[in-house]
């Protein structure tokens, strides 16, 4: 915990007695560290200063870590042990604060940083045309940044994480498909377009999908290309939500309503996949937005910007009334299986015609 006072000895038979003093020790991390001060008595002024730090656990690096080597070791070492989404997001957050704080050093990361890359980002262009990028988008990005930080803190880049002040959020309603409408858009899978080249028809894959996402509240993304027939019992009717598709980070059995096996069946083939798709994520909203527009759906839109198509259609996650979260959903089938089949039902089934 002892910090040294030491001239060179080069600069010492070059200068002579004008040559400065250093201080040298070992930082928390086992690493010899070295300053040139000046004066004697501001060398021993810093030496104490230093050793104070050692002894009490506070001591500050100084260290010259640049942001962008920095970066490159964090995604190496921490982001590539993520879930693909995961990593994905987490760069993406990263890569905007390097773009719009433009950090040199680690060390030099303060709050004013942090604030200034904050008010620079709201200023952005918004996904809808007119509007600015979201409270709730950059919310998304300062746990990232954060968790970051506090790994270079840990290693001594950093002397302490920056403060990072989370915007507030307008509270809007939630919004759910209704089953009238719901109803419309089961009818109008007549003119599904894709999934082509399947043993069952592309109306039966999206019926399917309509009557699970609505009646298990899970989303897309633990659906469509993630569910497997391994992981689905018709005869016992449950599912299996794995750990790296959802958000929970664990494997959870969720019971399913008799009327989402009943569709299932339909898709009983050779694949591994229930719920293929070879064509995109951009191609499943385009076709699940041609099948509002042939049920006639057309929401209104409050907020103020420049309308869009994707404005006055559902999402996927709107597809949740009957659960409304997979949280939801585990409580309830952790208590009791049963429960399941009391779930209110729509009616998506064609009536006969009267005689």
């Amino acid at each position: 915990m002892k910090a040294r006072l030491f001239q060179d000895h080069r600069q010492k038979q070059k200068l002579g007695d004008k040559c400065p003093w250093s201080v040298g020790w070992i930082d928390p991390a086992g690493k010899k560290k070295s300053k040139r001060i000046g004066s004697q008595s501001q060398a021993q002024k810093c030496a104490r200063k230093i050793e104070r730090q050692l002894a009490a656990g506070t001591y500050e690096s100084d260290s010259r870590k640049h942001w962008d080597r920095f970066k490159a070791e964090y995604e190496r070492r921490v982001v590539a042990l993520m879930p693909p989404q995961t990593q994905e997001v987490v760069q993406q957050s990263l890569g905007k604060f390097q773009a719009i704080a433009k950090p040199a050093k680690v060390a030099a990361i303060r709050t004013t940083t942090m604030d200034d890359f904050i008010a620079k980002r709201r200023e952005e262009r918004g996904r809808k045309p007119g509007s600015k990028v979201s409270p709730a988008t950059i919310n998304k990005d300062l746990p990232h940044l954060k968790a970051a930080l506090k790994v270079a803190q840990e290693c001594g880049y950093l002397p302490k994480v920056p403060k990072s002040r989370i915007l507030k959020e307008l509270k809007k309603l939630p919004r759910f498909v209704t089953p009238e409408h719901l109803a419309a858009m089961y009818k109008a899978c007549d003119g599904a377009l894709k999934p082509e080249g399947q043993d069952y028809s592309a109306a039966d894959w999206w019926r399917g999908l309509l009557m699970f996402a609505y009646m298990t509240g899970w989303r897309v993304s633990e659906i469509v290309g993630a569910l497997t027939w391994d992981d689905v019992s018709l005869d016992d009717g449950h599912a299996i939500t794995r750990h790296e598709n959802n958000k929970d980070k664990r494997d959870e059995r969720v019971p399913l309503h008799p009327v989402v096996v009943e569709h299932l069946r339909k898709l009983v083939d050779l694949g591994a996949v229930v719920f293929p798709w070879l064509y995109g994520r951009r191609k499943l909203y385009e076709e699940f937005g041609r099948i509002q527009d042939a049920a006639g759906i057309d929401l209104p839109c409050p907020e103020n910007h420049e309308h869009t198509e994707a404005c006055h259609r559902y999402g996927f996650h709107d597809l949740r009334p009957a659960f409304a979260t997979t949280q939801r959903c585990i409580n309830m089938a952790r208590q009791l299986d049963q429960s399941v089949k009391t779930l209110f039902v729509p009616d998506v089934q064609p009536k006969e015609a009267e005689v």
